[in-house]
């Protein structure tokens, strides 16, 4: 087998680590918006008695309209030409409409209906996912553009992996603040301050990326590749009728149809898929297993367990994401996809043999190795993306980089959703019975140690599988840049 083709970063594609840690502040602001937004709606039911299940919908609900909103704001972004950029206007003016939605979101009047709250946080919802979604598409988009370059993408990346990985150090801690007796009287006041610190920390630091960061597609280029017959056919269709609504819908779903048809794109979105919702999708189960098969359903010394296993994950997140991304620059993405990918499949392996009632302290030693799927996931792919992205310019001649964004961190969202909510139909699968306590049936405890290591083992085995087939390699990427610097060089 041949050595593959390496290439040094040339001087002038290097981004200034300053705006690396600029982009990063984006991802901890975007970290910070998720983590708040899902782990403050316990206060709807210990604070305000609402109904669970309705809880769980006003969760939903608003998310739905993401299918639509992300793939919009995408492609709107991909489209506007304006004086500051594409994306700088979205991210600077996201940032403030999401962190003021959020903190109003939270300013619950007290004493009213269950049915009052649950109207009253449903459309404050849908106002904040539309500011979140109008600063983070965007912010997505202009992670992918900043260089060209196949390493300094993944080095690009891999700054902003690490930082916005810090919001999960802060997010466990919002219960204990917002119930602070010698702070607030209730739950939902401290809930309501907390909003506000949010929000000034996302205004705060949200607008940071679109004040320092330049956009290097500042204007969208003219597809080259089309034919005289082709450009003089679109030109008279912009005589008869300038921005039309129905031209922009029609154009808006040709631009999802040829990001969704892109081979490289799917294979991404769908190892993505694979390695992140294989470990959602049992990440309830790791709980159980501690809690009724290590520890015999004593929940306390699960718990604390438990606690452990998760901050063990946690702080070797980190490391691993330093580690992947020096490995990535040196060997390659895809090779690197495979290892760290690989590692954490055999992390789950190790569940079975180290998850034993007779010495509890095994369970920390499969918790750094697992955590190489997730650590080394995004920072990977996401460079991956940027380098389709090219491809998908040099085949259509167009600069789409919100719309890959957009529906790539859709299908993240949606495959969570799903789950989370498949996690609950495995665990009824399994038999178990709350009731029983430490009680549970020997074929209950089987099946649940079976879907906790093997499921994710599965599923990171077939995102491998997808990856083998991704055709772009570091010396490919090379050939694409270079042909598109021809052609942009031919137009100018």
């Amino acid at each position: 087998m041949n050595k593959p083709t390496h290439y040094e970063t040339l001087e002038k594609d290097r981004i200034p680590f300053v705006s690396k840690l600029i982009y990063g502040i984006g991802g901890f602001v975007n970290n910070l918006l998720a983590a708040a937004a899902g782990g403050m709606m316990i206060v709807l039911n210990l604070g305000l008695g609402m109904n669970p299940a309705l809880v769980g919908l006003l969760g939903a609900l608003p998310r739905l309209t993401d299918a639509l909103t992300d793939p919009l704001m995408g492609y709107i972004s991909d489209h506007t030409r304006s004086r500051w950029g594409r994306r700088k206007p979205y991210i600077f003016i996201g940032a403030i409409l999401a962190g003021v939605f959020f903190a109003m979101l939270w300013q619950l009047p007290e004493n009213q209906s269950e049915s009052f709250y649950f109207w009253y946080f449903l459309g404050g919802s849908m106002l904040f996912y539309l500011g979140y979604t109008i600063f983070a598409t965007p912010w997505v988009a202009l992670g992918y553009e900043l260089t060209p370059d196949y390493h300094e993408r993944t080095r690009l990346m891999g700054v902003q992996s690490f930082m916005a990985q810090t919001a999960y150090l802060i997010a466990p801690w919002f219960l204990w603040f917002m119930q602070w007796e010698l702070l607030f009287d209730s739950l939902a006041e401290g809930a309501s301050w907390l909003a506000i610190a949010v929000a000034v920390v996302t205004i705060g630091l949200g607008i940071l990326p679109a004040i320092f960061l330049k956009e290097r597609f500042s204007e969208i280029p003219d597809p080259a590749h089309k034919t005289s017959e082709q450009k003089a056919t679109q030109q008279d269709e912009r005589n008869l009728s300038k921005s039309t609504l129905i031209e922009n819908v029609k154009d808006f779903a040709n631009s999802f149809v040829t990001t969704l048809r892109s081979g490289p794109f799917l294979r991404l979105c769908i190892a993505t898929f694979l390695v992140f919702n294989g470990f959602m999708l049992v990440s309830s189960f790791q709980f159980y297993v501690i809690i009724y098969y290590v520890f015999g359903g004593d929940q306390a010394e699960g718990a604390v367990y438990a606690g452990y296993v998760g901050t063990i994950g946690a702080i070797a997140t980190f490391c691993i994401i330093v580690f992947v991304t020096w490995l990535a620059t040196k060997i390659g993405k895809r090779r690197a996809f495979f290892c760290s990918t690989g590692i954490s499949l055999f992390g789950y392996g190790l569940k079975w043999f180290c998850y034993d009632p007779e010495y509890p302290l095994m369970l920390l030693i499969p918790a750094p190795f697992i955590a190489f799927g997730l650590g080394g996931l995004f920072p990977i792919v996401s460079a991956m993306i940027a380098d389709v992205c090219d491809l998908d310019e040099l085949e259509t001649g167009e600069r789409r980089e919100g719309m890959f964004g957009s529906i790539f961190w859709w299908v993240v969202k949606l495959g969570m959703a799903a789950a989370l909510a498949a996690g609950g139909l495995l665990l009824n699968a399994t038999g178990f019975d709350v009731a029983l306590g430490g009680m549970q049936s020997e074929d209950s405890i089987f099946l649940m140690r079976v879907f906790d290591a093997f499921i994710p083992m599965l599923f990171s085995g077939i995102a491998i599988w997808t990856i083998v087939g991704f055709p772009i390699t570091e010396e490919k990427a090379h050939e694409i840049r270079a042909q598109l610097e021809r052609r942009r060089q031919q137009e100018a």
